[in-house]
């Protein structure tokens, strides 16, 4: 995998911090009709950890093994501090159910808005896509990404569908992570946005 050199990587992304400001500061607590996106902390990784070596990553070259998810995990946590972006955890009621998040680094082309559910108890209904609706509207608004995109494996119909319902356009002629075989879907800015 090709990764992009850190300082050509870390000039594309506005508004990253400049050591001045601590960039705990700008790191977004979000609550929608039903839920509240919050920062991981700790006691989410268990949830998070069976989410990754189970079945359901089957659409993320899943399962993973224990290593694999704490990996991604702390790089969730950690993109707050470096970028102002990372992983956001759905709670509902207080309790974990998934997570949502605008993720990059050098191994992604353009900064990803991505989600799961950790229990498919919670598919259908439209807890992914309220997580999702709103974190794209800070990151393409508040945060001033001047772009988004979603990378999504093409028997993925479900994320298909909600990427579309978000109002992603299909763009195939964007660079892929490593070049791999997925679908990117492109949102607007807030503004461009009916």
């Amino acid at each position: 995998m090709k990764l992009n050199p850190a300082p050509e990587f870390s000039a594309k992304i506005p508004g990253s911090p400049s050591g001045r400001v601590s960039p705990h500061s700008h790191n977004p607590s979000l609550a929608t009709r039903r839920l509240v996106l919050r920062l991981p902390v700790i006691g989410d990784f268990l949830a998070y950890r069976d989410f990754v070596t189970g079945p359901r990553t089957a659409y993320m070259g899943g399962p993973h093994d224990a290593a694999k998810a704490w990996d991604w995990f702390c790089n969730d946590v950690a993109q707050w501090a470096l970028l102002r972006l990372g992983g956001l955890t759905m709670t509902l009621a207080g309790k974990p159910i998934g997570q949502v998040a605008v993720c990059y680094g050098p191994n992604l082309p353009e900064p990803e808005l991505g989600w799961f559910l950790y229990d498919a108890a919670h598919e259908g209904q439209g807890y992914a896509f309220e997580a999702a609706e709103a974190l794209r509207d800070w990151a393409l608004g508040p945060r001033g990404l001047p772009n988004l995109v979603s990378y999504i494996d093409p028997a993925n119909a479900a994320s298909i569908r909600l990427a579309t319902r978000l109002g992603g356009t299909p763009d195939p002629l964007a660079a892929t992570p490593g070049g791999a075989a997925c679908l990117t879907y492109r949102y607007a800015a807030p503004k461009e946005m009916s």
